[in-house]
């Protein structure tokens, strides 16, 4: 049994050695999800990225960077990522947000909406 629904999915694009209240930000960002009630949160680590300034972060031997590319990625309804956008304002100093609306499937038994 599966039920289907219209979410919001919400990327979090940050540098591995970005940190906030001591804890790096990534982590940071999931314990206040967990705190809100967000239905769960993943921690994504790139080997290799560049950005707007396009200075290249690579985990290559050669070209060691100590500050690798960091997603999170959090799926929720519209209302909660919403709220939880304003909450992001006091901690990313940079980076990159995305919302994405998407589809959800669940399977399993007690396929209630995200809460």
């Amino acid at each position: 049994m599966h039920s289907q629904e219209t979410d919001l999915l919400l990327r979090i694009f940050i540098g591995e050695d970005d940190h906030f209240d001591g804890k790096p930000l990534y982590e940071s960002i999931v314990l206040k999800a967990r705190e809100q009630g967000l239905a769960g949160a993943t921690v994504l680590r790139g080997p290799m990225e560049f950005g707007h300034s396009s200075r290249l972060r690579t985990a290559k031997i050669l070209r060691l960077s100590q500050d690798l590319p960091v997603v999170v990625e959090i799926v929720d309804t519209k209302e909660k990522i919403t709220a939880f956008l304003s909450l992001l304002d006091g901690m990313v100093k940079g980076g990159l947000v995305t919302l994405e609306e998407i589809q959800v499937v669940r399977y399993g038994p007690g396929q209630n909406k995200l809460s």
